[in-house]
């Protein structure tokens, strides 16, 4: 039987490093229009203990989001030493598509898939090009689609990028802004016969209550145009978050066959520290087991959250041992997962 195996990791890590101290003099409001009581200094050492987050990426201006995942993707074809004239597929998880510096309107024709494939230069059209929108879990979600192509045996090597530049669509009034970031991560997958890759998966999206927790809304400075930004309701999405993602890890994994013992590492959307922390933390309780040390590797204190990128960016940070002291060996059992705008939840049992 055919399993989808990651033969090759790349991750494009804008240069632009935006510390907390940038924040410093911005004018934050509550969505009523009304300015904070606190001094700013106060917002963001509140900000940080709660998200972890002390510095993130900003892409530079002439850089939009299918220019990053194809930069990602170069590494990730690089790195599996893969002929791009012989991909299937190229999937592009994204939620905004190519949005210019200074501007709020997302591009989205032709896709970023497409263009992704052009700027690789791949002239084969039996080489698949789309796009995924499926909030903050579009990467995983692209591998699970991936795994069936390549289960079905109608692909061989797909590749599969997560992607975003959500510094463009943050509104600079909403403390939210501080949260997010840009960046790219992507990844080759190729069919094998050997009991590694995706082992297993769960995916889930709850929208009948859920749908808006996550959303597009105007500016808190009552005085700006009607210009849409990314607006959550972080504490829905934490209570969410905390019920559902544990639950739906512990599906996947025990329809994996592998024990909980077994796991080496999680890695997991990096949204928000503490309450990754406490996904974790409930997933393991769910086992009657305390949570093994060192088992969740992070790195929102200096990327942010970049979306659809982060759990490629952390998978290939680890394998290139740029996240010391995590390390991935073969054989390890790996369960990714994540959560997001939907709502959506999804995760993989992977066999490195």
């Amino acid at each position: 039987m055919l399993n989808a195996k990651i033969t090759g990791f790349g991750s494009y890590i804008p240069e632009n490093k935006i510390t907390n101290e940038a924040f410093l003099n911005h004018e934050f409001l509550n969505d009523d229009g009304t300015p904070f009581k606190q001094k700013n200094e106060i917002i963001i050492k509140k900000f940080v203990a709660i998200t972890g987050i002390e510095e993130r990426r900003y892409a530079s201006k002439e850089q939009n989001t299918s220019e990053i995942a194809f930069l990602a993707s170069q590494k990730a074809i690089e790195d599996a030493e893969l002929d791009p004239e012989t991909l299937d597929y190229i999937i592009v998880a994204h939620n905004f598509g190519d949005v210019k510096k200074g501007h709020a309107q997302a591009d989205m024709i032709p896709s970023l898939a497409s263009r992704v494939k052009q700027k690789l230069g791949i002239k084969n059209p039996k080489c698949v090009a789309y796009d995924l929108i499926f909030g903050c879990p579009g990467w995983v979600e692209g591998v699970i689609q991936a795994n069936a192509f390549i289960k079905a045996g109608i692909a061989k090597k797909c590749l599969v990028i997560g992607a975003e530049t959500l510094s463009r669509v943050v509104d600079d009034f909403d403390r939210d802004s501080m949260i997010y970031a840009d960046g790219a991560g992507a990844t080759i997958l190729e069919a094998t016969e050997e009991k590694q890759g995706v082992i297993a998966h769960n995916t889930a999206s709850f929208a009948l209550e859920e749908a808006d927790f996550l959303f597009n809304g105007e500016s808190y400075n009552q005085e700006a145009d009607d210009t849409l930004y990314i607006k959550m309701y972080g504490r829905k999405i934490y209570e969410f978050a905390l019920t559902n993602v544990p639950l739906g890890m512990k599906e996947c994994l025990d329809k994996s066959g592998f024990d909980i013992s077994q796991v080496k590492k999680i890695l997991i959307h990096q949204a928000n520290e503490k309450m990754d922390e406490a996904i974790v933390k409930r997933f393991y309780e769910l086992y009657d087991q305390e949570t093994p040390e060192g088992i969740m590797p992070m790195c929102i204190n200096t990327l942010g959250n970049s979306s659809v990128a982060t759990v490629p960016t952390l998978f290939d940070l680890i394998v290139k041992g740029n996240l010391q002291p995590h390390s991935i060996k073969k054989g390890d059992v790996l369960l990714l997962a994540s959560v997001g705008a939907g709502m959506n939840i999804n995760a993989i049992a992977y066999q490195y």
